[in-house]
């Protein structure tokens, strides 16, 4: 194990002496995504018996499936003023990147209308707030997390790209440069002959560019968060396989978990399983509004070209990032619920999209992929202690609820939630990320 004092991170919590005793019942995570896994390495780094639990293995979800970009200026949430206005019409056309499973809408509806109810700038601004705390130094957070694992390998530093049609389709978007540079992060703007020398296999279809410094990508996110959980096992963590189906508590403490039919004996317990949470959150006392913002990838192997940088094409709402050995397409928004079947009009979108922005642009095969962003209704992260004045449990931690933005916010998540299960004072206010706040 890695001694605290020498894991180069940003790491300011003060140890208050009530952590938890590495001879005592295990701290049990639930879920071996990004959360789960950065929140197990803090913790072990803390000196604490953590065990992770996931029904199929680590990175097998939407840790594995997401754009690759650390995207820490990404602090705009997607219900921003005049959505409600636009909405209808880009659901009605085969060219934008908003699909609906229309038979899904009824169950849909009571979520929706608290999501849509944000469409407004100060709650956009409220959102942008919380976010920045937990995504905003997502480089950082990554490398401190990764120091020491073969995981380092993966993290690759540079610019995130956001390309526009044109200097007007720029200027729409002001809004979110606003709120941007308000929290600092200020992009080297692009003319298109600019642009074109800066990555020319665009072939001059983005007409204005915004360079934003100090991000990164990871050059395979499955195996980025496999190593990560191999560096917990090899320095004497526990992973087990196994669907956790209940929070066993007694005297208003957790004592365990239910997995698999068996029971499991746990001093606390975390749950980190994105949108497949909100059963065991509700078992807690606690009813999380929750949805699945769907979203798709589609990754083209042996590309004849890449991007330099990760680049977010503006109008098609979707990432190219370049990865090991193929391109990702990563992006659209859908509501449909976790249990119906791929939209291949979204798949064949970002087909469309993508030939139309890389002329000429083949591949040696193309995999397609569906996961599941965990989406609150209010676009903040759920991070803290299972508990209120009034319900909760002692002993429970949740974090998940990300949307678009749990790679980047996931070693920050994990590592705020070590602070807190190892008895640590965190070094940023929780209130706000509070499953309380929906009660």
């Amino acid at each position: 194990m890695q001694p605290e004092e020498s894991i180069p991170n940003h790491d300011r919590s003060r140890d208050t002496g009530q952590g938890i005793a590495p001879g005592e019942a295990p701290v049990i995570i639930v879920g071996a995504g990004i959360v789960g896994v950065s929140t197990a390495i803090w913790l072990q780094r803390y000196g604490v018996n953590t065990v992770l639990i996931d029904r199929h293995g680590p990175a097998t979800g939407t840790s594995y499936g997401n754009a690759g970009v650390l995207a820490s200026c990404a602090v705009v949430p997607v219900t921003v003023p005049g959505l409600i206005r636009k909405a209808p019409g880009m659901l009605f056309s085969r060219n934008q990147p908003l699909f609906l499973k229309w038979r899904y809408l009824p169950t849909l509806l009571p979520w929706l209308r608290k999501y849509l109810s944000h469409c407004n700038i100060a709650d956009v601004s409220r959102i942008a707030d919380a976010l920045v705390p937990i995504v905003g130094n997502s480089l950082a957070d990554h490398q401190s997390l990764a120091a020491g694992t073969q995981a380092e390998k993966w993290i690759v530093p540079g610019p995130y790209i956001f390309g526009y049609r044109d200097r007007a389709h720029f200027r729409a978007d002001a809004l979110g440069w606003q709120i941007r540079n308000t929290h600092g992060f200020e992009g080297q703007e692009m003319d298109a002959k600019q642009f074109q020398e800066f990555d020319p296999i665009f072939g001059g279809n983005i007409g204005y560019a915004v360079s934003v410094k100090q991000h990164g990508r990871i050059l395979d996110p499955g195996r980025y968060v496999e190593d990560l959980a191999a560096h917990f096992e090899h320095n004497g963590g526990k992973i087990l396989t196994g669907e956790v189906e209940d929070v066993v508590q007694e005297n208003g403490h957790v004592t365990g978990v239910r997995a698999s039919g068996e029971l499991i004996a746990a001093k606390a317990v975390v749950i980190t399983t994105g949108v497949w949470s909100k059963p065991l959150v509700k078992k807690l006392g606690f009813d999380v509004p929750l949805e699945s913002e769907r979203g798709y990838h589609l990754e083209l192997y042996e590309p004849s070209v890449m991007p330099r940088a990760p680049t977010m094409i503006a109008a098609g709402k979707f990432v190219a990032t370049p990865m090991q050995g193929r391109l990702r397409l990563a992006g659209m928004i859908e509501f449909g619920g976790l249990k119906t079947p791929v939209t291949e009009a979204a798949v064949d979108l970002l087909e469309r999209n993508i030939r139309k922005i890389i002329p000429g642009l083949t591949w040696t095969e193309s995999k397609k992929w569906l996961g599941h962003r965990p989406a609150p209704a209010d676009s903040i992260p759920i991070i803290g202690e299972a508990k209120s004045e009034n319900r909760g449990v002692k002993g429970a931690y949740i974090g998940f609820g990300h949307h678009h933005v749990g790679l980047t916010g996931g070693p920050r998540t994990g590592q705020l939630l070590a602070q807190l299960i190892s008895g640590k004072t965190t070094d940023i206010e929780l209130a706000k990320y509070s499953p309380a706040r929906f009660q």
